[in-house]
């Protein structure tokens, strides 16, 4: 299989065509963006650490029934997956207040939520990836209401599978990102990454933040506490 034209390049990775149909190349970099690229910078050996992580928790979902685009890590920094087209919402699952979340209900970051709470944003990074509801989703024609069903289900599967497998690890999920997309016969399935680019890890015991917040809230060590999650989830960088 050959490596052919860059089809896109986004804040945290490149894609490229190959030339076997149906799969794509994908290169994780090591830059670091926040507040909606509004914070630059690049954490040493994140590539190569997010391309690992997300390999073992793809591939865990695939384990456990989650269809997701992964097929397989190719090197340190680069790995296969099915092409897709991506539906243009990010799926946000949240079981503890963080971030814009603390700030919107007025609550304190780290309380537990009643309730696991699904939210979705419009993936437009023009608009700064608006908050929008499944009314807005009907208006936009970003997917049928059968379609976001799927993805919600989908979305709080894949949440109580990474909570049981964390929680072995000594890791609260606080919160995390998710992308769907559509296979070439009509099947949604994950897609993107799950990273700590993607979602909110805290240490069980001491509630030490081991994820990007550590870069966008300049608390220092990012690329300790990435290598620090590699670790828990039995992963060693490299081929």
């Amino acid at each position: 299989m050959e490596k052919l034209e860059k089809l896109y390049e986004g804040k945290a990775k490149i894609v490229f065509r190959t030339s076997e149909e149906g799969t794509c190349w994908i290169e994780y970099k090591d830059d670091a963006t926040a507040f909606n690229g509004e914070k630059k910078g690049k954490i040493a050996g994140k590539g190569t650490l997010n391309n690992e992580i997300s390999s073992i928790f793809l591939s865990l979902l695939k384990e456990k029934g989650v269809k997701n685009h992964f097929i397989k890590r190719i090197s340190s920094t680069e790995q296969l997956v099915r092409q897709v087209e991506i539906i243009p919402i990010e799926v946000v699952v949240r079981n503890i207040t963080a971030g814009s979340l603390a700030k919107r209900l007025g609550w304190g970051e780290g309380k537990e939520l009643p309730q696991v709470l699904v939210e979705f944003y419009y993936k437009n990074d023009e608009l700064g990836d608006p908050f929008i509801n499944n009314d807005h989703i009907a208006i936009l024609g970003l997917c049928s209401e059968s379609e976001l069903g799927t993805i919600r289900s989908q979305a709080l599967k894949i949440n109580e599978i990474m909570k049981e497998f964390l929680l072995d690890k000594d890791l609260i999920l606080v919160d995390f990102k998710l992308e769907f997309g559509k296979t070439q016969g009509g099947e949604i399935i994950l897609a993107d990454e799950i990273s700590p680019d993607t979602c909110r890890f805290w240490d069980a015991h001491t509630k030490e933040k081991l994820d990007k917040d550590r870069f966008r809230r300049d608390l220092g060590n990012v690329e300790g506490a990435y290598q620090e999650i590699l670790k828990r989830i039995g992963g060693s960088v490299g081929v």
